[in-house]
């Protein structure tokens, strides 16, 4: 009952921060957040499962009730947690805590619903990554829609209602896309299932397949149902065409929700992709190998690109991260242990270092009034510790040694150089690594017309020291960016244990 024991602290601690008077509500969601993130931490020391959730493998703190009858389909409260799921969810219930903590400074108005929505997307995004049941894990889904909608829709910048309407625009009808496919997927298994439980729709795939479905045979319909499902995650991940919602959405939330988005609901999408269409439809990924591989790669290029055109600190770290999760979807593509093993490494390096990054824009932001590079020069001498952080941060991002970024990376370019399945993967691999040197370039230059030179500011604001607990939130971001540089298998042993089941083998 211990994944039930986190989501309902996330859920009562926000129930109880919505009605708390606002003065004590940053104080008070920051100390219901230590909860999760304590129990979270001892189910990661206590982990003892082995395989993969949906493939026979032995569930970590499993849990199964009978829950509704859906025609000749049982639906369960079924959760539990194998090597690829436990560490997402320590990301959540941290960064959660962390942007906690970084809300104090810039939210003066409504706190007591922006702190217990931050609590409700917990509670969520828990369930998101431990729900073995499809109907259960859908509903997750859709529940982190709503309080990221009202976060930006509320709080955010001068543009907020229409990027988040775009926001929900795009992400629902993607929902819908994927909800339709994967009803197509239940009615084509036919008798072969008797639930939404998510293995036991993963162990007919692999062993039978789908029978057909409006007239179209067994490949066919499979064909049909992982494009769709890849569309729908790919909206959500968001890879290159579909990426079009994440700068504004960015750009106009404010810094505690920039820092989930980038951190953990988008690996939502990368989570999904691996859990559905890589997990049960392994024929149809090395159908789609290649223009799957080549939509990563111009991801990685043209979301390079554009970072390096752009002024403003947070559409640089927006477009960022539509680069880095294309080395995800290229990793998994590779579908080797390493490639699928260090795209799901990458998402957790990820969440810390786009969390990181995010939080130092929004410090500087909160001290300047301004995100223009233009329009400011010189924040070291105003601002050591943070800009040092911020640093540190931005040299994670371009994978220097010893922090988390290389390791992610490193072993996504090693699994794909090596990949089987994959056709021209070293010539995939070599352009992927060029987005390396574009995001070197984009965030060097930045940071020298930022922080670097003499001290110059376009706005009247007295910048001084950044206040202790932003210094502290980023301090710990940093800490696990290098802890996991250092030591990477703290998780990526159990990652790879969860991911063979999938591959088969391979490297």
């Amino acid at each position: 009952m211990m994944i039930e024991a986190l989501i309902a602290v996330a859920l009562v601690g926000a129930l109880v921060t919505f009605v708390a008077p606002n003065r004590i509500a940053g104080k008070l969601a920051f100390a219901i957040s230590l909860v999760p993130a304590a129990l979270s931490l001892w189910l990661f020391a206590a982990f003892d499962g082995s395989g993969n959730a949906l493939l026979d493998g032995e569930l970590a703190f499993e849990s199964q009730t009978a829950w509704l009858e859906i025609g000749d389909h049982s639906v369960s409260w079924f959760v539990g947690l194998d090597g690829i799921s436990l560490p997402l969810v320590v990301l959540t219930t941290i960064l959660c805590t962390l942007a906690i903590v970084s809300s104090w400074t810039p939210i003066d108005e409504r706190e007591s619903q922006f702190y217990g929505l931050i609590l409700f997307i917990e509670a969520s995004l828990i369930g998101v990554f431990s729900a073995l049941d499809f109907f259960l894990w859908f509903v997750f889904w859709e529940a982190v829609l709503i309080p990221m909608y009202l976060l930006i829709g509320i709080w955010g910048g001068p543009r907020r209602k229409y990027a988040a309407i775009k926001f929900f625009v795009y992400t629902n009808v993607a929902s819908l896309v994927m909800f339709g496919s994967f009803i197509a997927l239940v009615f084509g298994l036919g008798d072969s299932v008797t639930s939404f439980a998510l293995p036991e729709i993963a162990t007919a795939m692999r062993n039978g397949g789908l029978d057909g479905l409006f007239g179209l045979g067994g490949p066919a319909l499979a064909s049909v149902v992982f494009v769709g499902m890849f569309l729908g995650f790919a909206v959500k991940v968001p890879i290159v065409p579909f990426h079009t919602w994440l700068p504004d959405a960015h750009v106009e939330a404010p810094t505690p929700a920039s820092v989930l988005l980038a951190g953990v609901l988008l690996k939502m999408g990368t989570y999904a992709l691996l859990r559905f269409n890589f997990t049960m439809f392994p024929d149809q990924v090395e159908t789609y190998a290649i223009p799957i591989a080549a939509i990563a790669v111009i991801s990685v290029i043209y979301g390079a690109m554009l970072a390096l055109a752009q002024t403003d600190l947070k559409r640089i770290v927006a477009y960022s991260s539509v680069s880095s999760m294309g080395y995800v979807i290229l990793g998994l593509v590779a579908y080797t242990t390493f490639g699928v093993g260090g795209a799901t490494f990458q998402m957790v390096s990820h969440g810390l270092i786009s969390g990181l990054m995010f939080m130092a824009v929004g410090v500087i932001y909160n001290a300047t009034h301004t995100r223009m590079v233009t329009d400011m020069s010189g924040m070291a001498d105003r601002m050591p510790i943070a800009v040092g952080i911020l640093i540190a941060g931005a040299f994670g991002y371009m994978g220097l040694p010893l922090m988390s970024g290389f390791y992610g990376e490193f072993t996504i370019f090693f699994g794909t150089f090596g990949s089987e399945l994959l056709e021209y993967s070293p010539l995939f691999t070599s352009l992927a690594m060029f987005g390396i040197v574009i995001v070197a370039g984009y965030l060097l230059f930045a940071l020298q017309r930022t922080v670097f030179g003499p001290y110059r500011l376009e706005t009247d604001y007295e910048v001084g020291r950044a206040p202790v607990h932003d210094i502290a939130s980023m301090g710990v971001l940093l800490g696990l960016i290098i802890l996991l540089g250092v030591a990477p298998d703290l998780i990526f042993d159990m990652i790879t244990d969860a991911i063979e089941p999938i591959i088969g083998g391979g490297l």
